[in-house]
């Protein structure tokens, strides 16, 4: 059985987990990244077993390594447009006119 994770341990993977999330570029994907963030370790803030700690920290790794692995993917095929949540909202109006034309 594996040791116990630290707690400097767990908020290192918490922060990998969320600078992984800031290398989307498509705003939906990275900000559905850091919401599973949060409420996974909010969902396993209360568990007390060490077993259940190690297993949880386990999941955790193996979901950083995939979500490395999206980001690589989702990297390459980047969308070449933003998305409305990602404009310049205060230079919106100024260039309105030549969106609806």
């Amino acid at each position: 059985m594996a040791a116990t994770p630290s707690r400097g341990e767990v908020l290192s993977l918490f922060r990998s987990l969320f600078r992984t999330a800031r290398g989307f570029s498509d705003y939906n994907i990275r900000e559905y990244t850091k919401r599973r963030t949060v409420d996974g370790f909010r969902h396993n803030k209360d568990i007390s077993d060490p077993s259940s700690i190690c297993a949880a920290f386990a999941d955790g790794k193996s979901q950083l390594e995939v979500a490395k692995r999206q980001a690589v993917v989702y990297s390459l095929y980047a969308p070449k447009l933003k998305s409305i949540m990602e404009l310049n909202h205060s230079a919106l109006p100024e260039k309105l006119p030549q969106i609806l034309s």
